[in-house]
This record gives structure tokens, sequence and C-alpha cells, in this order.
């Protein structure tokens, strides 16, 4: 082997094994950069993508009806997908109506297939991650209107 070749395989060697790292984590990372909020739902929960979006769709629509027009604005200017979740709630049957409170709420996650178990971990899981992108007043902003 040649100084050249030697070279060339010195400089290749980080990228193939990077290439090799895992197509488990290449599949986070893509799931990842696709919607961080469903994909850390689906992790953390186990739910499946549908039941994570139609699940924050079905959290907004009680989100809306309970807070200021101004207040709500701002909760969905941290989530760039909320009218993607409005509607995924919507066309899987979850949301048919007005929620009115969190009673509504947790029948909405039922029809999503959730358990009861993972209905109570929803909200707050959820908070959390507005808390993270939005702050303290954020989160609780959200979770004052989802009593």
């Amino acid at each position: 082997m040649n100084r050249r070749e030697m070279l060339g395989l010195v400089i290749a060697a980080p990228m193939i094994a990077s290439s090799v790292v895992s197509a488990q984590s290449l599949k986070d990372m893509a799931g990842a950069l696709k919607d961080p909020l469903i994909s850390m739902l689906t992790s953390k929960l186990g739910l499946t993508d549908q039941q994570a979006s139609g699940g924050m769709g079905s959290m907004l629509t009680l989100a809306k009806e309970k807070m200021p027009a101004g207040d709500y604005g701002k909760l969905t200017g941290l989530l760039p997908q909320a009218s993607k979740y409005l509607d995924s709630a919507k066309q899987q049957g979850a949301v048919t109506g007005p929620l009115k409170n969190a009673s509504g709420l947790n029948g909405a996650l039922s029809k999503l297939g959730m358990n009861a178990d993972t209905v109570k971990l929803f909200v707050p899981t959820v908070a959390d991650y507005v808390g993270k992108i939005g702050g303290e007043p954020a989160k609780n902003m959200l979770l004052a209107a989802l009593k």
C-alpha cells in the first residue's frame, strides 16, 4: 500500500465508522428532526406517532377552550405543529366537540388508545416540554388551563 492509499484510509476511517454507528441512532435523529415533541412522547410514553399527535391536538383543544386568545397564541407559538396536532385529534375521532375540562381531555386521550397510566403521564410530560422551550411561566399557564 502506498502513501496515498494509506492517507485515504486514514481520512475515510472516521466517516466509515460514523456511518456504521447504528441504524437506530439514525432513525432517532431523523425522528427528532421530524418533530421533537412527537419523538419525545413516543420514546418516553411508548406512544405511536398518531397517538402522540392526536393527544397533543386534544390537549390544545382544551387549552384553546380555556385560555385567553393571547395566551393560547403564545403557547402555539412554541409548538410550530399546533394546527397539525389539532387536525390529527379531529381526524382520529378523539375530539368531536368541546372537551370542557380535564375529564373531557382524559376521555379524548383514551379514544386514542392510551391506557390510564399513560393518560396520567401525558399532561405533565407535555407541560415539562413546554417549560423547557418556553420557560416556567409557559408551563404554568398550560397547566392552569388544563385543570
